[in-house]
C-alpha cells in the first residue's frame, strides 16, 4: 500500500514541465528538499504515475485521472477566513474570464495583493511559485479549482489541466 502526499501532486506536475531534470532541479522547482523530491518521485513510480526512468514523461492518462478524479477526494480543500494572498482556483490567471465572477480564493501569503477566502496550499512553497515557477503555479491553481470549485469551475479547470498535460509545454 502506498500513501501519497500533497507534495506529490506538485512533483508530478513539475515532471510534466521538465521530465529530464535531476532531483536537485526538481526540488528547486517545487520548493522541496532533494530528499523530499526523491521520496515523492519514488511514491509516484509506485503509484504508476511516473516511469522508473527518471527522464521519462509521466503517464498522461493516469495522471489526468488522478488529478481530476482522485485528488479532490484524497486532498480536499477547505476554505477558511478572508486573508491576503496569491490567487488560486477560479481566481487564478488561467481561469479569469472562463468562470463567472465569484468570491476570490487565495493561498495565504503576507506579500499577496488579493484578498479572499484562504485555501491552504498543497505545498508550503506554493505562494512563491507564482513568482519563481509560474507554469507550476498555474497548474497547481487549476488543481485547486478541481478541488474546491463548483461543478462548472471543476469542469473548465479539468479541461484546461488535461490540455496542458497533453501538450507537455512549459508555458501556461
Amino acid at each position: 500500500m502506498i500513501t501519497l502526499k500533497p507534495q506529490d501532486v506538485a512533483v508530478l506536475l513539475q515532471k510534466f514541465l521538465t521530465p529530464a531534470t535531476g532531483y536537485r532541479q526538481l526540488a528547486d522547482a517545487v520548493g522541496l528538499s532533494v530528499g523530499e523530491a526523491h521520496k515523492s518521485a519514488r511514491r509516484l513510480v509506485t503509484a504508476r504515475l511516473l516511469s522508473a526512468d527518471p527522464h521519462a514523461v509521466p503517464n498522461r492518462a493516469a495522471s489526468t485521472e488522478f488529478l481530476v478524479v482522485t485528488v479532490p477526494y484524497v486532498f480536499p480543500g477547505t476554505l477558511g477566513a478572508e486573508s491576503r494572498g496569491i490567487p488560486t482556483a477560479h481566481s487564478a490567471p488561467l481561469l479569469q474570464g472562463y468562470v463567472a465572477e465569484s468570491d476570490p480564493i487565495v493561498w495565504p501569503y503576507a506579500d499577496g495583493e488579493m484578498r479572499g477566502a484562504a485555501l491552504e496550499p498543497m505545498i508550503p512553497a506554493a505562494p512563491r511559485l507564482a513568482i519563481d515557477n509560474p507554469p507550476l503555479y498555474h497548474r497547481l491553481a487549476l488543481v485547486d479549482a478541481v478541488r474546491v470549485g463548483r461543478a462548472r469551475e471543476r469542469s473548465i479547470a479539468a479541461s484546461r489541466l488535461s490540455t496542458l498535460l497533453e501538450s507537455a509545454v512549459s508555458e501556461p
